[in-house]
């Protein structure tokens, strides 16, 4: 056993100590790894899993106000097309906003009319029970139009306020980022986006 009062226990002790506590370089080095880490796992989940998305215009009131915040997964889009019904985040074509949210009318293969203010999808009127009476009026797109196979026709539920496929017609479907599927913010406001 060695005396603790010989040099040989001190240098033994101090030892010990710095064992004990890593060196301030090695901790920051760790730290910067852990949070890089943390940085690339939310980039990743924000790529190719779940994106949260705050909505900047009314256009698709009642249903999502304007300031809400909503969340859209992604991993769907890898296998299953979008149906109508769903409500889409998606890139803006006119490059005015990095995306957009409306609702999918119609898919591929599917023809789009608008007639006495109702929209009429391959002859049969649509029933819309989240447009609250609202007219749909036709925009600058001739109508109507049958699209291509990877095409969706989307529509705000606010038809009188919406920039949607009535003015820049249908879209790839390649251009949808994900599906909205909940309102997370404002509290008060917290509900599910599921398609009718």
């Amino acid at each position: 056993m060695t005396d603790p009062s010989t040099p040989e226990a001190a240098i033994e002790t101090e030892g010990r100590r710095e064992h004990a506590s890593p060196s301030f370089g090695r901790w920051l080095i760790e730290t910067v790894l852990m949070i890089a880490i943390a940085f690339l796992l939310a980039q990743g989940v924000k790529t190719f899993v779940l994106q949260p998305f705050v909505i900047p215009t009314g256009s698709m009131e009642p249903t999502i106000m304007a300031g809400d915040r909503v969340l859209a997964e992604k991993v769907s889009l890898r296998f299953r097309p979008v149906r109508a019904g769903e409500i889409v985040v998606f890139d803006d074509p006119t490059g005015r906003h990095p995306q957009l949210i409306k609702r999918v009318i119609a898919v591929g293969g599917q023809t789009v009319d608008i007639v006495d203010g109702t929209v009429i999808i391959d002859g049969a009127l649509l029933d819309e029970p989240y447009v609250h009476g609202s007219q749909t009026e036709p925009g600058t797109v001739p109508m109507p139009v049958t699209l291509a196979p990877d095409e969706v026709w989307l529509m705000g539920d606010n038809r009188p306020n919406s920039g949607d496929s009535r003015f820049m017609g249908a879209i790839p479907e390649s251009m949808v980022r994900g599906r909205a599927f909940s309102i997370y913010w404002p509290i008060d406001r917290i509900s599910s986006l599921s398609a009718p």
